[in-house]
């Protein structure tokens, strides 16, 4: 599986890449959101994790992108210093499937895709 990992923070950009990779993931990296709006279009990813706050094109507008412009079910996980609900809320009403509030342990993000990835499954599974 392909993650889309969108995250202006140098030093956790490279540990959630660390840990993924570890997991047998194939990583897509994106500083900033104009960034991760070009690998969205190029790299086809299958999951996305990114930060809500970054420069140029902020999650929401991602979410928000990915939903509309695409028309994409991509799983995605908001992660975020924010303490604010109506953000939380907002990227909820968009589309976001997971939030996860810094700081967090990777293992957590982990956790939460395989749950996502389980959840598809056997949504794929009843389908069928």
């Amino acid at each position: 599986m392909r993650i889309l990992i969108c995250e202006d923070e140098e030093i956790m950009l490279t540990a959630l890449q660390f840990r993924l990779q570890k997991q047998g993931y194939d990583v897509i990296l994106a500083e900033d959101g104009k960034e991760a709006m070009e690998k969205l279009e190029t790299e086809s990813p299958d999951f996305m994790v990114a930060d809500i706050m970054m420069p140029y094109v902020t999650g929401l507008e991602l979410i928000s992108h990915v939903r509309t412009v695409k028309n994409s079910q991509m799983p995605i996980i908001i992660i975020s210093a924010l303490d604010n609900d109506d953000t939380v809320l907002e990227a909820f009403r968009l589309g976001a499937n997971d939030f996860i509030a810094k700081p967090f342990k990777p293992n957590e993000l982990i956790l939460r895709i395989k749950r996502l990835e389980q959840a598809i499954k056997l949504a794929h599974e009843g389908q069928a």
